[in-house]
């Protein structure tokens, strides 16, 4: 879900064949403009490093290295798409391998229409150690391990993270949409959100292999603190006006535009006692 086109274009398909694959079967498209009900709205943003307590490791695709929970826990860039470094910089998930996701003791977790089957995802399936009580762990930045140590190591091939933000999305005003149920380029209001920046209106510019059906996730600005998190809204009532198609009789007002919306938060920046200019090139 988050370059150079090419890579933005490939991890684009990927989530999408996804996507279809696991909604075709419940999902129809969305042909003319209306209200959606039942609709679960999450937030995604880009993921801290700072709020990562991991070891510094080599980041495949990158010459720096980063903390590895950052990397592959379920709260970092592997499934946020995107991230920012100690070093301020923005960075994003470029291949997503041929693992998917696993919960803390290492078993398969799929997202489906219902939430996570086979429980709720806490890592890569791979970038892992297991502990010797078959524990998902990992070495922390100041020694020791996360959840005991580390007895056997499960590889990740082929997951790659690049350079700057995944796509040229904008805190909310961009969210991540079912393609199969929703068509990209979508208008989305969504009333809860009626004093963000965008007045509640939002434009489906991405995806996710975890938004199924009617569940749409708002980008927003990462919160101040990783304890905080993101809202999680049910059985709200959206209204959606698919590209190209007339807005429908009872269509939500238009933003005004007059500034009448509260700003979007600012984006955290690195501490400075954590700021790393050096990308990590130093660490042991």
């Amino acid at each position: 879900m988050h370059h150079v086109t090419r890579t933005r274009t490939l991890l684009l398909l990927i989530a999408l064949a996804f996507t279809v694959t696991a909604s075709a079967a419940q999902a129809k498209p969305i042909r003319r403009a209306g209200w959606l009900r039942s609709v679960t709205v999450t937030e995604y943003y880009p993921a801290p490093e700072w709020w990562f307590v991991g070891k510094k490791v080599q980041t495949p695709g990158l010459d720096r290295l980063s903390r590895i929970d950052w990397l592959y826990s379920s709260t970092g860039m592997s499934m946020e798409g995107d991230g920012i470094g100690l070093d301020g910089d923005r960075y994003h998930i470029a291949g997503l391998g041929s693992g998917g996701w696993v919960t803390e003791r290492g078993k398969p977790s799929v997202p489906g229409h219902r939430g996570w089957k086979g429980g709720s995802p806490f890592w890569r399936a791979g970038g892992y150690w297991l502990s010797s009580d078959k524990y998902v762990t990992f070495p922390l930045d100041g020694g020791g391990w996360s959840n005991g140590p580390g007895r056997r190591y499960r590889e990740l091939p082929g997951v790659s993270f690049g350079e700057g933000p995944s796509r040229p999305l904008k805190y909310y005003r961009s969210v991540a949409v079912d393609p199969d149920l929703i068509p990209l380029g979508s208008k989305v209001y969504i009333a809860a959100y009626q004093t963000s920046a965008g007045g509640g209106w939002f434009t489906a510019e991405d995806v996710g292999g975890a938004i199924i059906g009617r569940h749409v996730d708002v980008y927003r600005t990462p919160p101040a603190r990783a304890d905080i998190g993101g809202s999680h809204l049910q059985d709200q009532r959206i209204y959606v006006q698919p590209p190209g198609t007339r807005a429908a009789r009872n269509s939500p007002p238009k933003s005004s535009g007059k500034g009448t919306a509260t700003p979007s938060p600012p984006v955290p920046q690195p501490p400075a006692t954590l700021s790393d200019p050096s990308g990590g090139a130093g660490a042991p």
